[in-house]
């Protein structure tokens, strides 16, 4: 019995330790310097199971290519009005900050509520493809619990809510 109380004191006592590391942002991470588009593609995916990038096939030999990988998001409308539309969609996202927004980059960083883990999400319209190329990666950590993935396709699911909510509306005023 002594040996179980000792074990859940050291659990409880190791949890709030991290707890409070993340709380006085020991967990955030540095912002990576490499961010952006170079020669048409966004930073490939991490070394770790810790990141989406719809462009992870421009990278067949990187570790992560396949878990890695994820769709890019379709236009509705053009590139610009599809990139203000992910930008109010991220705005409205919990723990989301936009640091850059230019009319073919968005960048916004995810910060979680609890430890505070800092995740450095992309978006980016490639005229060439003709679509919004997406990154989405954790500054630290091995895994990431699908959380960049969920992120990416809320933001897909909110796109299409959008699009489907203004065709409905453009067929009620089509009737009248």
């Amino acid at each position: 019995m002594l040996v179980i109380k000792l074990l859940v004191t050291v659990v409880l006592l190791l949890t709030a330790v991290a707890v409070a590391a993340g709380r006085l942002g020991f967990l955030q991470g540095t912002a990576p310097a490499d961010l952006g588009v170079r020669d048409g593609k966004l930073k490939p995916p991490s070394l770790t199971a810790n990141s989406v990038t719809s462009q992870a096939g421009l990278y067949p030999d990187h570790p992560q290519r396949h878990s890695a990988g994820i769709a890019p998001l379709p236009l509705k409308g053009d590139g610009t009005a599809t990139l203000a539309r992910i930008k109010a969609i991220v705005e409205g996202m919990d723990g989301s900050q936009v640091i850059k927004s230019e009319p073919s980059y968005l960048y916004a960083q995810f910060t979680s509520k609890l430890m505070k883990f800092v995740d450095d999400v992309e978006f980016w319209f490639d005229p060439a493809t003709n679509a919004i190329h997406v990154r989405s990666a954790s500054r630290v950590g091995r895994g990431d619990l699908g959380v960049n993935r969920k992120r990416i396709e809320a933001v897909r699911a909110a796109i299409d809510a959008t699009r489907t909510s203004s065709d409905e509306r453009r067929g009620m005023h089509e009737q009248a």
